[in-house]
């Protein structure tokens, strides 16, 4: 093994024990229930079915109203919308803005924190875009099982 070969392997080494320390580290504020765990709380308030999908829409279109919004996520009742960007908006990830007409006009954007999340849900989609094959693979190979 050359030294380059040897450097990159205890990098990769490296690399590998902070990221289990990261997730021990996670993982065990998770398990601690005696506190609200702020990392299950972001995870499970983000990971409901609509919250990303109204992250990505915002983050591709830009300032969105409600209605059209509602319209490029698809299936979303009036009510689940309303709720999931309240939440989004509760954590400081979504902006809203009401202007005083008639009929009254409300636009949602991303706020810088939302833009971030935004850039995180991109890397998991260019992931899963990447993995589609396996995945899809997996699952007809458990239904054979099945």
């Amino acid at each position: 093994m050359s030294k380059s070969e040897n450097t990159e392997v205890t990098n990769n080494e490296a690399e590998s024990v902070k990221d289990e320390k990261k997730l021990k580290f996670i993982l065990d504020k998770v398990k601690d229930h005696s506190e609200i765990c702020p990392v299950r709380d972001v995870i499970h308030r983000i990971s409901d079915k609509w919250s990303l999908l109204s992250i990505l829409a915002l983050g591709t279109h830009g300032t969105l109203r409600f209605n059209t919004l509602k319209r490029e996520i698809g299936d979303v009742s009036q009510r689940m919308l309303t709720v999931t960007l309240r939440n989004l908006e509760e954590d400081g990830f979504v902006s809203r803005k009401i202007y005083a007409e008639v009929p009254p006009r409300v636009e949602y954007q991303l706020t810088d924190l939302g833009e971030g999340l935004m850039q995180q849900a991109l890397q998991l989609a260019e992931w899963v875009n990447a993995k589609l094959p396996q995945i899809v693979s997996s699952r007809k190979e458990f239904v054979k099982k099945a």
